[in-house]
């Protein structure tokens, strides 16, 4: 029996972001404070797949290599798509001084550059009481941000003050610098907090360039069924039957689907399905024919095949890759 589109409405909520608000899934994330005194550049080389830098105090610089930059003040957040390198710095112009590796490993540029050191908890930089003051929180391993987020956001976005939930990313700044028990998950579900914050901020804004999927699920038409296969990837779902959730003729529904989207119906599902196997094949555990199971594929075979067509390994390929 099919839902209702009242049923799926009831259900799912009408969120256009829920999906994505199981997506971040930090675990152990870097989360660093740097407090800094002009002036000073850092060279971010350290291919993590997303970082976020928020300015607590004074203002930053941040510069993608052959891309955009951004000048950031008090209480904005730049979200870096990675894995290409950046620079952050107190202006435009200022050379870099050090650069950060794979691993935050930090090495100087040159023998006289000034110096960096630990501050404290979690708090680095070339000056205690330094006028800038800036929060970075990096997502270091794939999979803690789900493909389906990083596709949606650009290179470099930054968000302005005004635009967000202040009282989580001040939340953020005054743990970061404590160490009490359980630290590390409560600035990693805080680092998960602001980064859905900023996205969310981004997409509503008029200027905003979301996905087809985020536009569509507000639609009457289209958005329960993408509620639907969100809610539940594994049904075995066919475009007659979305169609008829959605209570319009198939041909209707596949010709509105694939306009708002940007692919068609089936497309749109096997995309979802392999993007949210790739991220199930990082669990502890996680077989090939399990994670067929909870995205829909009658066989780890069927599943391989497809996995590979798409991202050119296979699923086994894939998770021994994660786990290096």
């Amino acid at each position: 029996m099919v839902d209702k589109p009242d049923d799926i409405r009831d259900r799912l909520g009408m969120d256009p972001l829920a999906g994505l608000l199981d997506g971040p899934r930090a675990r152990g994330a870097f989360v660093l404070r740097s407090v800094l005194s002009p002036p000073w550049a850092m060279r971010i080389e350290d291919r993590a797949p997303l970082t976020l830098v928020a300015v607590v105090r004074g203002r930053a610089s941040v510069r993608c290599d052959g891309g955009p930059g951004a000048e950031l003040t008090v209480g904005d957040v730049a979200v870096l798509r990675g894995p290409d390198a950046y620079t952050v710095a107190d202006a435009p112009g200022t050379r870099p001084q050090v650069v950060i590796g794979p691993g935050q490993v930090c090495t100087a540029v040159s023998d006289d550059a000034p110096g960096m050191s630990d501050l404290g908890v979690r708090t680095w930089g070339n000056d205690p009481s330094g006028r800038d003051v800036l929060l970075t929180g990096t997502y270091q391993v794939d999979g803690e941000v789900s493909r389906r987020m990083l596709a949606a956001l650009p290179a470099l976005l930054v968000q302005p003050a005004d635009s967000l939930e202040e009282p989580v990313l001040g939340w953020l700044a005054r743990e970061v610098a404590r160490d009490g028990p359980g630290q590390g998950a409560v600035l990693d579900r805080l680092l998960d907090l602001v980064l859905v914050s900023t996205v969310r901020a981004w997409f509503a804004r008029p200027d905003g360039d979301p996905p087809g999927w985020y536009r569509a699920s507000a639609d009457p038409v289209v958005g329960p069924a993408l509620r639907a296969l969100q809610a539940d990837p594994a049904r075995p779902w066919t475009v007659a039957g979305l169609a008829a959730l959605a209570g319009v003729s198939r041909a209707t529904f596949a010709r509105r689907f694939t306009g708002l989207v940007g692919e068609p119906p089936m497309a749109h599902l096997t995309s979802a399905r392999l993007a949210l196997a790739a991220d199930l094949l990082r669990e502890p555990g996680a077989t090939v024919g399990a994670v067929a199971r909870r995205v829909g594929y009658a066989s780890p075979f069927a599943l391989s095949t497809a996995f590979t067509r798409v991202h050119g390994v296979s699923p086994r390929e894939h998770r021994e890759r994660l786990s290096r």
